[in-house]
């Protein structure tokens, strides 16, 4: 039974892991909140002086879809996500339901442009 091309297409392509964005960012993983996978480590201060410690890049595996933190505002923004495949934006998350429908690529070019931001000093918040 043909299931067609992009059912093919798809189960060539394999998940995205940790171990991915361990790779590109060369940090490893922490728990924050009890539930997000972060990497890296930025200090925020607000305009209000307000002031807080967060990851730079994340992920959270919730029984609905998984949620990926700090990937959105780089330059080439909607060239990644017309490239990622099948995603839903949130305010400053992307929600995937199915890993093995994302090309890795484009989520490793998101993870590593992230991680230069951060690196040049425009990092999260």
């Amino acid at each position: 039974m043909d299931r067609g091309p992009s059912h093919r297409s798809a189960r060539r392509r394999r998940p995205a892991t940790a171990r991915d964005v361990r790779e590109i960012t060369g940090e490893p993983a922490s728990m924050w909140a009890g539930s997000i996978v972060g990497y890296g480590h930025s200090h925020y201060v607000y305009d209000s002086g307000r002031e807080g410690d967060t990851f730079v890049v994340g992920f959270s595996p919730r029984s609905s879809a998984t949620s990926l933190y700090g990937l959105l505002g780089g330059p080439d923004e909607e060239e990644q996500l017309a490239r990622l495949g099948p995603h839903k934006s949130g305010k400053g998350c992307l929600y995937v339901t199915r890993l093995d429908r994302i090309d890795v690529r484009a989520l490793r070019d998101m993870v590593a442009s992230a991680w230069d931001r951060r690196a040049a000093g425009a990092g999260a918040p």
